[in-house]
């Protein structure tokens, strides 16, 4: 027992540096894993000539090198890849959100529109085309009886839901086959995209449209308040946000009763995202604006002047 004693009181301050070795490395540990969650939680903001942008707190933003000079649309997020679509069948991917690799598309059409839900990714373009993939990487071409330009998809209620010009509205359940539902659009007007939250669908367009969907099929006019365009929107914070031209912002908790919000600004606005407790809505000439609240919107520098199509926000 003495001897134990001995043993302890000789060793302490060796027994005590070991001990204080372990909690810093476990405190190293927990920060760099807390580190790794914030770096991973990046908004991408797209646009002409090549444009990429990528922001972890939606106010400062850093400019990647896409190597390619086409005018890139839209991005998506999905089984631990990045993919950015744009004209002249571009899908570019990165793992990071930094480098970014040409693959191809097996098409020169424009791409304008890319989500990722069931594990799955569904671009969308000119002259009907609609591409599929489950990497990002491999493309497969699906057959659609249009030629018309599809601007907008989106999935819910186990339901693919397309449109674009001239009011054009198309549905699929399997992504084989695709059913023209734009005479039940009511209208024919341009679509510029396509948002699903709140268990509805909504299909924003020209002129202040919206129309709202449970299924896809049967479709509601709504009464946006506005006779702008608008080109984006989304579901977040139990609200639908959408944006257009001259820095339109309009919101709804159910997508039938809309408020007008300033923005602040006069410029397009076409695409809007959320994530860190931020909104960022993207528009021309370079703009970028963000708010906390989605009342308050405060201009952020973007360090270029070019023309953004969308923002997106991997969580």
């Amino acid at each position: 027992m003495n001897y134990q004693r001995i043993f302890i009181k000789k060793h302490a301050s060796i027994f005590f540096f070991i001990g204080l070795l372990i909690i810093t490395l476990s405190c190293a540990r927990s920060d760099s894993s807390s580190k790794k969650d914030v770096d991973d939680s990046l908004f991408i903001a797209t646009g002409k000539n090549g444009t990429i942008l990528t922001s972890s707190d939606g106010t400062n933003w850093t400019s990647q090198s896409s190597q390619t000079n086409e005018y890139l649309r839209a991005c998506a997020y999905g089984n631990n890849i990045y993919v950015v679509v744009g004209h002249a069948g571009t899908i570019l991917t990165s793992s990071d959100g930094t480098n970014w690799t040409s693959r191809s598309s097996s098409t020169t059409k424009n791409l304008t529109n890319i989500k990722f839900k069931n594990n799955m990714f569904m671009v969308v373009g000119a002259s009907g085309t609609i591409l599929t993939s489950s990497n990002g990487i491999s493309w497969t071409s699906k057959s659609l009886d249009s030629t018309k330009t599809l601007w907008g998809i989106d999935y819910g209620n186990d339901i693919w839901v397309a449109n674009g010009d001239n009011g054009t509205i198309f549905t699929s359940s399997n992504t084989e086959n695709w059913d023209n539902r734009t005479s039940s659009s009511g209208t024919n007007v341009e679509f510029n995209e396509m948002i699903y939250g709140a268990n509805k669908f909504l299909g924003l367009g020209a002129s202040g449209t919206i129309i709202t969907s449970s299924n896809g099929t049967s479709w509601t006019s709504q009464t946006s308040g506005t006779s702008n365009g608008l080109t984006g929107g989304i579901y977040a914070n139990n609200s639908f946000i959408v944006v257009g031209s001259s820095g339109t912002i309009i919101t709804s908790s159910n997508g039938t009763s809309w408020t007008s919000l300033t923005s602040g600004i006069s410029t397009n606005l076409r695409g809007v995202s959320y994530g860190n407790n931020i909104y960022v809505a993207v528009g021309l000439s370079g703009t970028i604006i963000s708010s906390l609240d989605g009342s308050s919107w405060t201009l952020r520098n973007s360090g270029t002047t070019e023309h953004f199509r969308r923002v997106y926000f991997k969580e």
